[in-house]
């Protein structure tokens, strides 16, 4: 079967819950769904890219001259 799964051992249904919840948050599957909840261009999904890398060079830079500086 495919989906998550989680088997109930003892009637011990709070703790399969609380499996199911960590398998869920594991695989990411909500940012999933709100990522494909509504329709996004893709000029803007790559501008959103570009802008990411952008920060993330920003502070890659900032974090150099931080060690340069010790």
């Amino acid at each position: 079967m495919e989906g998550l799964q989680v088997e109930v051992y003892n009637n011990n249904v709070e703790g399969a819950l609380k499996v199911l919840k960590k398998k869920v948050k594991e695989s990411n599957l909500f940012l999933d769904l709100k990522k494909k909840s509504y329709y996004k261009k893709k000029s803007e999904i790559l501008r959103e890219k570009r802008n990411l890398s952008k920060l993330r060079n920003k502070y890659q830079v900032i974090k150099e001259k931080e060690s340069k500086k010790y």
